[in-house]
Formats: structure tokens, sequence, C-alpha cells
């Protein structure tokens, strides 16, 4: 399907290749130059600063890389409305604009789209509280909110032909995240979305919902100039083809959209809650071990409540106890006397992540290398390394989380002791396991400020760290 799509794609620009419009002086070609000008916005789907304030998102990733592929760098220009997206590549201020757009909000402003990078559904979004909205005229009764330049225009007018009740306030130079903000204000009863923003935002709004949605899936894409160097599409057209075969495109849509829909809403509002009555009693012993492990604070605040919820005497009928939910055996590898004083079990816990972290091939990047210790964190680095050799035994790639996940559920079947080495393991639950503190994660980084460690750079394992157990 993606694949026609993308041939479908390279003929319209063949089509259009020769049509004529003023223009005024384009930005240089990049092989001249050997930058690539890319226009994008701020969000969780397209560009943002990460708790190291280094540069991420799904589109800065795929960009980086076919850059890379063509031996340019790139210049990034960020824009705070739709309308300035556009005019930058209407005004030749940027070869390309990447800023995850569905097809037909390329289309409404008469410019050429990319191939496709995946598809999304366009969904009505509203409060728990609120009555349910089974069809259009049900939608008609609320107050409606839309984005300008979004695409979704279109649909909603499609839609109001049939209801002519149906009506919407449009609001200019509004990104998804601020209008599910004004939603779950109650400035509306309902928005219109991409499915995929509503995803990435909808652990933060547990109390918000998909009520209804438009019948076709949307491809999401990027856009150009029809005057456009054919350089460039051609380019990003052969880019997109190599990128399915070889699966870096998958790769990457797993590290920031693989883990979106694994928390349920009543988990979301678990951590919410308990973030305000709970974590103030641990933060400082969490930012005392980011300072003596490197490990961010929040994901170790992660992972403490997806094990006991930031419960020091938490007890599984397994034995395993603490805040961190240690076994007997790591507690006495970490110099643990006590696995129930919070600070012991959370400075073991920071200092057996970075252990595992150490016991991982040193070619694995990260983050992958993070959910990788994390999935052994739960199951034992023997479990995770047979599930890894599955990997390889599949043609997968062994240091990729995207593929290791999907291997890690075969440890409870058989069929594979030819290629294991300990045995079954519950690997399913490993993959839970680590999806959830992502999905933590994402809370908390939002919620919560970034800490700097104080007696050493990031990444580095103090020889002494044991001292600061007991």
């Amino acid at each position: 399907m993606i694949r026609a799509l993308t041939l479908g794609w390279l003929a319209l620009f063949v089509l259009h290749g020769c049509t004529k419009s003023p223009v005024s002086v384009p930005v240089p070609d990049p092989d001249t130059t050997r930058e690539l000008v890319v226009t994008t916005r701020y969000g969780p789907a397209s560009y943002f600063l990460d708790a190291e304030n280094n540069r991420a998102g799904y589109t800065f990733d795929v960009i980086e890389a076919f850059a890379r592929k063509n031996g340019w760098t790139v210049k990034w220009q960020v824009s705070d409305s739709y309308a300035d997206l556009f005019d930058s590549l209407r005004n030749n201020r940027t070869h390309l604009l990447a800023a995850s757009l569905i097809a037909p909000a390329v289309e409404e402003q008469h410019l050429l789209r990319t191939p496709p990078l995946y598809e999304t559904r366009v969904v009505v979004v509203t409060r728990d509280t609120l009555p349910s909205i089974r069809n259009l005229a049900d939608l008609g009764r609320v107050r409606l909110g839309a984005m300008s330049d979004s695409g979704h225009l279109p649909l909603l007018a499609s839609a109001r032909r049939k209801y002519p009740k149906l009506s919407w306030t449009t609001l200019q130079d509004v990104f998804p995240e601020e209008l599910l903000s004004r939603l779950a204000d109650g400035e509306f009863d309902a928005v219109v979305v991409n499915e995929q923003d509503f995803d990435l935002a909808r652990n933060h709004y547990p109390s918000l919902k998909i009520a209804y949605s438009f019948a076709d899936r949307q491809p999401i894409v990027w856009a150009l100039p029809y005057r456009s160097s054919k350089k460039i599409a051609i380019r990003l057209n052969q880019f997109f083809l190599e990128s399915r075969r070889n699966g870096t495109l998958d790769q990457i849509y797993e590290r920031y959209f693989g883990h979106v829909k694994r928390l349920e809403p009543e988990h979301a509002e678990g951590i919410l809650d308990r973030r305000v009555k709970v974590l103030p009693q641990y933060r400082h012993l969490f930012q005392e071990a980011e300072n003596l492990t490197a490990i961010d604070w929040r994901l170790l605040a992660a992972i403490g409540y997806q094990e006991s919820k930031w419960n020091p005497y938490a007890t599984s009928y397994t034995g395993v106890r603490g805040l961190m939910m240690l076994t007997n055996e790591t507690a006495d590898r970490m110099g643990v006397m006590d696995r129930l004083d919070p600070r012991q079990s959370i400075l073991a816990g920071a200092k057996y992540l970075i252990l595992l972290k150490e016991s991982l091939p040193e070619r694995i990047s990260e983050p992958d290398k993070t959910w990788l210790a994390l999935a052994a964190y739960n199951q034992g680095l023997g479990h995770l390394e047979d599930a890894r050799r599955i990997a390889r035994a599949k043609g997968m790639n062994p240091d990729s989380w995207a593929d290791v996940k999907q291997t890690l559920p075969l440890l409870s079947r058989g069929g594979y002791m030819g290629v294991t080495r300990y045995g079954y393991a519950r690997g399913g639950e490993a993959v839970i396991f680590v999806e959830s503190i992502r999905n933590y994660y994402d809370i908390l980084a939002r919620l919560e400020p970034d800490y700097s460690p104080l007696l050493f750079g990031r990444g580095k394992l103090p020889e002494k760290l044991a001292l600061f157990v007991n």
C-alpha cells in the first residue's frame, strides 16, 4: 500500500514539474552548499529537545538520516504556526516542510506532498464526562474546535453537507497540543486532531478519549513546492523506498511511537495523582541517584512507579521488596542492607541498571540500550540474551528494541531450544514493563524539571558508587 502511494507520488511530481508560477530566488541547491534547509515545528511527533538538551523527534531523526545519505548537513528552521510553515515554502526560504501533516493539508495549500511516512486517522476527541458521540449528528450538538491549515476543515465541510447543523470554531496558529489542552480545560466539548497526535498526548490528559473517527486513514507527509528541485524530490522517493526495505523507518517509528498506546487511562491518572501526593517525598533521592549515576532521575522515578507505585514497603508474592522491588540476590550484589529503606533501594536500582547497560555490547546505541537494559532488569540478562539470540536467528536486529520486543514473548513458547540457553521466561511481561516505563517517563519528563548532576558528567559510572548505597 505505502509502496504504491510512493510510486504514485513520483508520477504526480512529473505531471506538475512544468507548472508555471511566480517564484522568488530559491535557497541554494543543497548539492552546492552541502546544506539542506528544513522547516518544521516543535512537537512530540516532529522536533523537540530531549532531557539532555539534544534535538530529537521522529521528523528530526528521519531528516537527519536522509541528509547523511546524501552527504548534507541540515539547517533547521522552527516555526510556531501553520501559516508560517507554508509561507516558508512558498517564499523559497526552505527546501522542505517536514511537520507531520496529513496529505489534505498539503494539497489544500497547492503544494507537492512527499511519499507517505505512515498513516493515521483523523479523530474527534472529547472528555470522559461528556455524553458519547456516536455519529456526526451527535457532533453537531457540541462545541467543536478545529485548527486552520491542518487539513481537517475540508473533512468537516464535507460532513456539513450531510448534517447542516454541524458547526465548529476554527483556531488560527494553534497546534494539536494546545487544542487538546483547551479541550481538557473545558473551552470546547470536542476537538478534531490526528490520532497520532492524540496518542502522543493521551497520557498527559487521561480524562480525554477518542469519540469518533472519520472513515479514511490519512497519509502523513511532508511538503515541497511544485517547482522544487527534482533532485531532492527523487532522492526522497529513493530514500523512503530503501529505508522501508532495510527497516530504518520502522526503527525510528518504534523509537517515538511504539509505546504510546500501551498505558491505560487509569494508569496515567494514577501516576499524575501520586506525582503530587507521593513523589515529593522521594524526589531528592531519585535526584541523588542521578547525581551518582548520570541516569535521568525521571527515568529512575518511572521505574520506581512501575515497580511499586513509589511504595517503599511493597512486597510481591515472589519475595521482591522495596520501592525498586529488588530480589534478595540483587540487593546483596548491590550492597543493600535494608531493601525497605527507600534511599538504599533507589540507589541500588540505579546502580543495577548501570551495570546491566554496561553488560550489553558497546555498539548498541541509545535509547535502545536503555530499553534492552530495562528488559533485563525485569527478566534477567540471560533471558534478554536468549531473546536477542532468537532475533538474530530470525534475521532480525538483536541490538534493536523494536525487534527484540517481538522475540521476548517467544521465550514462553516452545520451539527455540536450539537457540536459547536459559529456558522458559515470561518475556511478554518484560515488554509490558519496558513500554509502561517509557510512558511514565514521558509523563514525568513533561511535568518535572530536568536536574543537572554535580559530581561528574553524564554517562560515567563512579568507581566508588557502592559506597553510597548503604
